[in-house]
């Protein structure tokens, strides 16, 4: 019931918030993706509803052993009233949803080329740099100073890498190496990503690096352009990292594969809210202009998106054909369930009460 009401208001507010995001679609965002900045779509409200809704809530999955060096605690069982059985559930959905707290996506940063100023008198003073740091306490990473004076006198801002060195050398957090580890490099990732350990990787990138490194979001890439060649998105599916996977797809406008995957699965919801989605961070698409006449019908809306986007239309009309024999299929063992109980129709069953 708590999910049809959902649709319900999505489907309603589908259409506001398309002309909202085309607020978005002017001049070079559209033209130049490259310019945009993912961190205003990622952290709108309703695109991180979409995005919760598409990553599901597997508590088997959210709440498994993991292999992370910790000591396994041993099962407990205890006999609960209704009351304490609520708030129990109550308490392993607020754990959920904080296992489940996506990563942010936001742009990547730039150093900044401009020096401060040029001293001459202390060109070829030294042959070394000089890095000074302000340690103050209390002071958030990004508000610390942090700046460089080169051999030659001229005095400039510490690059990023710079920043994170002195970072960890002064306020070290745990875990986190100060140089880059070698499983983020060459043929040590593409061992892990051959053997699947796509959640590992991630879990060690978001401990590694700020979310706005370029190391970061290269590796993340190519762990989720790995998952979406192999088609292997139920690995990520219910952990934190399902949701930045899903936006990267619908950013980079490639998710036809897992539209198809979530039609194959019966996650019909899924894919038409992906389309959804598809058309909130790209409003000035043809099938986010040319709006479907029947968005109540996710596959008839799934359809419209097909036909005006897609290349691989012969496909999906076979899956979503697939899904619509399925549902014909389930619907008459449903009446024939109903019959066997004694329930020939909805009106017999009006009649007798």
């Amino acid at each position: 019931m708590l999910s049809r009401h959902v649709n319900k208001l999505l489907r309603h507010s589908y259409a506001r918030a398309i002309s909202n995001y085309r607020g978005f679609a002017t001049g070079n965002v559209e033209t130049d993706p490259t310019e945009r900045d993912p961190a205003l779509f990622f952290f709108d409200k309703q695109i991180q509803a979409c995005l919760k809704r598409l990553t599901t809530v597997d508590y088997n999955k959210v709440f498994r052993n993991r292999k992370d060096g910790h000591k396994l605690k041993p099962p407990e069982y205890k006999f609960l009233t209704d009351e304490q059985l609520e708030e129990a559930k109550k308490e392993a959905n607020y754990r959920a949803k904080k296992y489940l707290q996506m990563p942010p996506v936001v742009k990547q940063r730039v150093d900044i080329t401009a020096p401060l100023c040029k001293d001459v008198g202390l060109q070829r003073y030294d042959t070394a740099k000089y890095v000074f740091t302000d340690i103050t306490y209390g002071l958030k990473e990004r508000e610390r100073f942090i700046v460089v004076r080169e051999p030659d006198g001229t005095l400039r801002h510490a690059t990023w890498k710079e920043r994170d060195r002195m970072l960890q050398t002064f306020f070290p957090k745990p875990v986190r190496e100060m140089q880059k580890p070698k499983m983020f490099e060459g043929e040590y990732l593409q061992d892990l990503l051959n053997r699947s350990e796509y959640e590992f990787i991630l879990d060690r990138a978001c401990v590694q690096f700020e979310p706005d490194d370029p190391d970061y979001q290269a590796v993340t890439q190519e762990v989720y352009e790995h998952i979406n060649a192999e088609r292997r998105f139920d690995i990520l599916r219910s952990t934190r990292h399902f949701g930045p996977m899903v936006f990267h797809l619908v950013w980079t406008s490639n998710i036809n594969n897992l539209l198809c995957e979530m039609i194959e699965t019966s996650r019909i919801k899924h894919a038409a809210l992906l389309v959804r989605l598809y058309h909130m961070i790209h409003p000035t698409t043809k099938s986010a202009v040319e709006q479907c006449e029947h968005t109540d019908d996710d596959v008839e809306f799934i359809m419209h998106y097909v036909r005006l986007e897609c290349p691989q239309v012969s496909k999906i009309q076979k899956l979503l054909q697939s899904y619509k024999e399925l549902q014909r299929e389930r619907q008459i063992v449903a009446e024939g369930i109903k019959q066997a109980h004694g329930i020939s129709s909805e009106t017999d069953s009006v009649n007798i009460n």
